[in-house]
C-alpha cells in the first residue's frame, strides 16, 4: 500500500504524519529534531513511502539532506505557495503536516 509522509519542522521538534492511499492517517508522531529518530519512525514503512514532504523553514537543510541520503524521495514545500494554505495560518502542527 502506497503511503505519503509529511513533516512539519520546528526549531527543536517535528511532527511526522503519514497517510495511506485512502487519505487515512497511518502514523502521527512528534519527534525530536534528530535524523536517527525520524528515520526510525519512517523505516518500518520504508518500501511503501512514495515521498516525504518537508516544509521549507529556515532549518530544513539537515533533514532534507539526511532523508535523501537515507534513500527517501523528498519534496521541499513552500507552504506560502500551497493553495490549501492561501491566507491561512494553522496553529495545529498535525494539520500543517497533513
Amino acid at each position: 500500500m502506497k503511503r505519503h509522509a509529511a513533516i512539519d519542522l520546528h526549531s527543536n521538534n517535528s511532527v511526522l504524519v503519514m497517510l495511506d492511499e485512502a487519505d487515512r492517517m497511518v502514523l502521527q508522531r512528534r519527534l525530536p529534531n534528530n535524523l536517527e529518530r525520524i528515520c526510525e519512525a519512517l523505516d518500518p514503512h520504508g518500501e511503501e513511502i512514495e515521498g516525504i514532504a518537508v516544509e521549507s523553514t529556515y532549518n530544513w537543510y539537515w533533514l532534507v539532506d539526511g532523508l535523501m541520503e537515507a534513500g527517501y524521495r523528498v519534496h521541499l514545500v513552500n507552504t506560502a505557495a500551497v493553495k490549501q494554505y492561501e491566507g491561512l495560518k494553522y496553529k495545529e502542527d498535525v494539520h500543517d503536516a497533513r
